[in-house]
């Protein structure tokens, strides 16, 4: 029955629009905590470059799966799930309202979904290496050939995804979107409200990243990226941190400070255009829009409505 379900909110949305500090307000005001659902928060040594909510609002509102693990192991979205579902059960048994925030929206879909992740060992490092050598275009043509529904949910260039539709397909005999799909039947045990934030305008989004980028080079960026490369080993799951690579190629003297800075932005720009494709699939997302509004307070206001619709 629906009364048994737990309620979550989730507020959802691009890098730099700003999900952060709305949520922390709204925490605030509902009396919750936070879940962070931000692939790259969990490791410690990011600091700067996953631009985690600062002290201050760490002090204000409880966070729960930030700083949970070190650079050089490795995490999935199956024990994200678990964590997150952990956590989320607590918050709720302490009678305050979870808030489920973040961009990375496999592990948001994943946990609000209730997807239950295959067990057994559909891994081959064999078949991994040989499809790691081929282009994006050859990996594309094959999963379209085995699997055209994850053809669909791909994209081209993300070859990570690619390879492990292929791989799973090779070891277990069917297509990894079967796999979903069944794991996407379960009942899920939580009651949801998404608030998702974007701009009409995509130029602002922009703007709000490039001004993102700057700040976190006046922080401390380059330092950071250089003391996690001389002294730690990334697992493939950290490599994927954008900014990691961008910024090792200015200090492995392959590029200049304004180029690093530039290929930054753009390769940010690129993830955001990502994740408001991914949550744009959502119906159920109640989206607003920042630059359609006149001030923060009108933001604020405006979820908060939401919320309380939700809870009454």
């Amino acid at each position: 029955m629906e009364k048994d379900l737990i309620p979550v909110i989730s507020i959802v949305g691009p890098t730099a629009s700003g999900k952060t500090e709305l949520a922390t307000d709204l925490a605030l005001k509902f009396g919750g905590e936070i879940v962070s659902a931000d692939s790259m928060q969990v490791y410690k040594e990011f600091e700067i470059s996953t631009a985690k909510p600062n002290l201050a609002q760490r002090s204000k509102v409880k966070h729960h799966l930030i700083d949970i693990l070190h650079v050089n192991e490795e995490f999935s979205v199956a024990q994200y799930k678990e964590l997150a579902k952990e956590a989320v059960i607590n918050i709720h048994a302490r009678g305050k309202l979870p808030f489920l925030v973040g961009g990375t929206g496999l592990y948001i879909d994943s946990f609000l979904k209730n997807i239950e992740f295959e067990i057994k060992n559909t891994s081959d490092e064999k078949i991994r290496k040989e499809l790691s050598e081929k282009s994006n275009l050859e990996l594309f043509e094959i999963l379209k050939k085995i699997d055209p529904k994850s053809a669909q949910n791909i994209h081209i260039n993300n070859k990570k995804r690619i390879i492990r539709a292929i791989e799973f397909f090779y070891t277990s005999g069917y297509p990894i979107s079967i796999q979903v799909k069944n794991s996407q039947n379960r009942v899920s045990p939580f009651k949801v409200c998404k608030i998702g934030l974007n701009f009409k305008n995509r130029e602002i989004l922009y703007s709000r990243i490039n001004v993102r980028v700057e700040k976190m080079f006046k922080l401390g960026l380059v330092k950071e990226v250089k003391n996690i490369s001389d002294n730690m080993t990334l697992s493939k799951t950290a490599e994927a941190a954008i900014g990691y690579k961008e910024i090792l190629e200015y200090t492995n003297g392959k590029t200049d400070l304004d180029s690093a800075k530039e290929n930054l932005k753009k390769v940010t720009r690129n993830y955001a255009k990502r994740q408001i494709t991914w949550f744009k699939r959502d119906p159920e997302i109640n989206w607003i829009y920042p630059d359609n509004m006149e001030n923060y307070n009108e933001i604020l206001i405006s979820a908060e409505e939401i919320i309380k619709k939700f809870t009454n």
